[in-house]
């Protein structure tokens, strides 16, 4: 995706300038999204866009850097801070505003990449916390432990005894719940093919003439990832056949 920059700063040449420096970076890929010429102006844009990078010079008109920078601090998902200013002297105060980096001009390219690339590092553990929790997963307690198994991976839930196996491509679990409740939660993802089993929507490949010994001669389901197949109800076969033919 890249990085997404609002440049700050009153003179007109130093934007151009950090502009054609941001067009160079490649390593992180930036973009610049705004530009403003006070912090009054970037407020606007910040009211109304996100994002990802601040590059803020200190000297503006009115409000100065370190008075936005300040206001940044106390909003929901604030960008980060890199100072970009001819003035040497306030690189402590900015550091203690949690300025993620601060340049002195005249900036140069690999050392502006250098805090890009900085920013982007601290981005990647949130950007898998978002990935993670996006993406659904069964807690399993197996041999004294807690293991995630990702809702993506299990072919199919079978009811047994006390339990529900848990099955993926790789191997089986055996979870301590209800199939009903897991039907009920996750419907989008799992059909219920029997009173005793639930496949994945995604992993259904074929229907097939099945002779069962408790149920005799009837239909089963073919999953991808696993050898064995599992027997419809002749209730359910109608869904089946229909999640198979794509109009589902």
């Amino acid at each position: 995706m890249g990085l997404k920059v609002l440049i700050v700063d009153d003179e007109m040449l130093a934007r151009a300038r950090l502009r054609t420096l941001l067009g160079e970076c490649t390593n992180p890929p930036t973009s610049v999204a705004g530009e403003a010429a006070s912090a009054a102006q970037a407020l606007e844009l910040l009211a109304r866009q996100s994002f990802d990078v601040v590059l803020l010079d200190i000297h503006m008109p009115g409000a100065d850097g370190m008075a936005l920078a300040q206001t940044l601090r106390g909003m929901p998902d604030a960008p980060a801070v890199v100072f970009v200013t001819a003035h040497a002297e306030h690189a402590l105060q900015a550091f203690e505003l949690d300025a993620a980096d601060y340049l002195t001009k005249p900036v140069r390219l690999s050392r502006l990449m250098v805090a890009l690339q900085k920013i982007e590092r601290r981005r990647l553990p949130a950007r898998q916390e978002q990935r993670e929790g996006l993406e659904e997963f069964l807690a399993i307690q197996d041999r004294g432990r807690t293991e995630r198994v990702p809702l993506a991976e299990v072919v199919y839930l079978k009811a047994e005894l006390k339990y529900v196996t848990v099955r993926t491509a790789a191997r089986s679990y055996l979870f301590d719940g209800s199939l009903s409740e897991l039907e009920e939660k996750y419907a989008p993802q799992f059909l219920r093919i029997h009173r005793n089993a639930l496949v994945s929507r995604r992993a259904v490949r074929a229907v097939e003439k099945h002779f069962d010994d408790e149920e005799g001669e009837g239909w089963a389901v073919r999953l991808q990832g696993v050898n064995e197949v599992l027997a419809i109800s002749r209730r359910q076969l109608p869904a089946v056949r229909e999640l198979v033919s794509g109009s589902a």
